[in-house]
């Protein structure tokens, strides 16, 4: 904890110094996205750096690097180039995308520990030799744990994951990127970035009923879609941001992925101070109230946002529904009172075949405590779930939590099945026994990505997404036709059964039990430490160094292949079985662009060869 609130200082210090020069500079009040990343700047002063939104290219320093196992593999191959002995910044690795969900956590992380067995070794040597803490399978999803532990208000970290602008919700810059980018800031090079915009998204009213903060989110797709945050950092604010916990900002941010942004981010607040002091990092509260007028916009922004923001959006939390999204996109979407006409309308298979609670989106004690919370009014009833149910927590910390709080019982009861503490079906590690590849099926989940494949590898799943709390709903009734702020289930005896609103604690009433089972800190000195990789393994490839560049251009290169529609992480490289090739240059190269559609064959993964002519 000594070293966290030294990182924090440290950022503090440099907010204070910097942020009065930047406003001089710019000549203008700034937003909390522009406050943080100019604490940020190597040196800001009047004449030394030019900041205009969407065109100046700039060079950052980040206080921390974070790495899930999966993209964690190829960076430190870099890193081993590097001639480091230790990392520049503070770096965690977390083992959470390889563990297959099949049967149940217990003996899918056996199983994962034995099928990965030498790419956790290879992790866990490589974080010894150059000083990165390392989190064991089963531990934790990284976001999760990062906001548990790392995260803090005005701080700046980069992460080899899409949903990394989870940290967001504690009011830090947390921007997602390759593995590349990781190894310049890790060797103490700049994190490059070009100098976004910023959407400002206006809070107002308060949650209530149904309404949660994955709903938040939801609403923003159907405005932005999955391009509009492109270039831009959304920036929340308004007297109903204030209103939403830590971790429902997590999970507005989280998925702020979708829709292309940069990163999102909420400025500090007392939600923000309760949640610190409950994951033990009082003084990192104490050090931010310290310094809570850095960790906010400029006042004239929040009294005027639309002359200092490059678009304003507006959403009322008192007048917010439940929404769902999908299929096979995070933005095709509507209230769920809406659902019903449209899987009518466009053809859906309305019977859902599974339900899915967690991932690093919604695995907080407060999602898995409503969302238990409607499952005990259920089993009270009689009732008992309509499809199977699948439940994730999100970290170590969060399992032991919740099982005190007496929600994993309930979850029992029902018949769930607790998965580890990792991503699993979220990212495509999902062991399917009911449906063969092909089979055209509907599942409902909370996670945050929904393109076709993304879950189970077959690309006829129907994905649609929603909170928690409509998630568990769905389970008891299996038809996507159930609108539960309305409809009534029939119990055994014939009664009709309506839910009532959930409910639920944000933090735990007795907090959290304190657990970083699974924390394998680095030795001081880890020069001694010998990094093993077989040489015959077809998991993992040392690099070879590139030859020096001989001045020379390549020219008239012939077009190998030409995107078409939309195109993500997913379609360049799919996760799922080839998660396990991330660390084999040569193997993960045959998974290239397989889910794109090419242009010039109208078919995804197939393409010319430009010397034979074969496909």
């Amino acid at each position: 904890m000594n070293d966290l609130v030294s990182v924090a200082k440290r950022a503090y210090d440099r907010l204070q110094s910097r942020v009065p020069k930047g406003r001089e500079a710019l000549g203008t009040p700034l937003t909390l996205a522009e406050k943080i990343l100019i604490g940020h700047l190597p040196a800001i002063g009047a004449g030394d750096v030019t900041l205009k939104r969407r065109e100046s290219s700039v060079g950052l320093r980040p206080d921390r690097v974070a790495m899930q196992d999966a993209t964690a593999q190829m960076a430190l191959l870099q890193l081993m180039h590097a001639g480091l002995d230790r990392v520049a910044i503070p770096t965690t690795v977390h083992c959470d995308h390889l563990i297959r969900a099949h049967v149940g956590a217990e003996k899918d992380l056996l199983t994962a520990r034995d099928e990965n067995r030498e790419v956790y070794a290879f992790l866990k040597s490589a974080s010894a030799r150059y000083g990165i803490g390392f989190w064991e399978p089963g531990s934790g999803i990284i976001h999760q744990v990062v906001l548990e532990n790392y995260a803090f208000p005005g701080g700046m970290m980069i992460g080899t994951d899409s949903h990394t602008p989870n940290g967001g919700g504690l009011g830090m810059i947390a921007i997602g990127i390759g593995g590349a980018d990781a190894v310049d800031v890790m060797a103490d090079q700049d994190f490059g970035l070009r100098w976004p915009g910023v959407i400002g998204v206006k809070l107002t009213g308060r949650m209530s009923g149904w309404t949660g903060p994955k709903d938040v989110i939801l609403k923003l797709m159907s405005i932005l879609t999955v391009k509009g945050g492109t270039g831009h950092i959304v920036e929340f604010f308004g007297d109903g941001a204030r209103t939403i916990s830590a971790t429902g900002k997590g999970t507005i941010c989280n998925m702020g992925a979708e829709h292309g942004a940069t990163t999102s981010i909420f400025p500090f607040d007392d939600k923000m101070k309760a949640y610190l002091k409950a994951t033990d990092r009082a003084a990192l509260a104490e050090l931010a109230e310290e310094h809570a007028e850095l960790l906010r916009a400029d006042p004239e922004v929040e009294v005027d946002p639309g002359r200092y923001y490059d678009r304003v959006i507006e959403i009322d939390l008192d007048a917010l529904e439940p929404w769902i999204v999908g299929p096979h996109s995070p933005d095709l979407a509507r209230p769920v009172s809406q659902m019903a006409q449209d899987a009518d309308g466009e053809g859906y298979d309305t019977r859902i075949r599974y339900g899915l609670i967690g991932s690093c989106t919604n695995s907080s004690y407060e999602d898995i405590g409503r969302a238990a919370h409607l499952a005990q009014q259920a089993m009270d009833a009689g009732l008992k779930t309509a499809i199977p149910l699948m439940v994730t927590p999100g970290s170590n910390r969060v399992m032991e939590t919740i099982q005190r709080a007496g929600f994993m019982e309930v979850f029992d009861a029902v018949g769930a099945t607790v998965l580890a503490n990792a991503c699993g079906p979220c990212i495509g590690q999902w062991k399917r026994d009911d449906i063969a590849m092909g089979d055209a099926n509907t599942i409902v989940s909370s996670y945050n990505r929904n393109f076709r494949g993304r879950n189970d590898q077959n690309r006829e799943t129907l994905s649609f997404l929603a909170s928690p709390e409509i998630v568990i709903a769905y389970t008891f009734s299996g038809d996507l036709h159930f609108n539960p702020l309305t409809d009534s289930l029939k119990t055994p005896d014939g009664k009709d059964f309506k839910f009532r609103p959930p409910q639920g604690d944000e933090l735990p009433p007795d907090g959290f039990v304190s657990n970083v089972q699974g924390f394998v800190d680095p030795p001081a000195d880890g020069t001694g430490v010998e990094i093993e990789v077989a040489a015959d393994s077809k998991r993992l490839q040392r690099l070879g160094r590139f030859e020096a560049w001989n001045g020379k251009d390549f020219l008239d290169m012939p077009v190998l292949l030409k995107a078409k529609g939309k195109t993500t992480t997913d379609h360049i490289s799919a996760a799922g079985p080839w998660l396990r090739f991330r660390g084999h240059l040569d193997n993960i190269s045959d998974n290239l662009f397989l889910g794109a559609m090419n242009a010039f064959t109208g078919k995804p993964g197939k393409g010319k060869n430009q010397r034979t002519g074969e496909t």
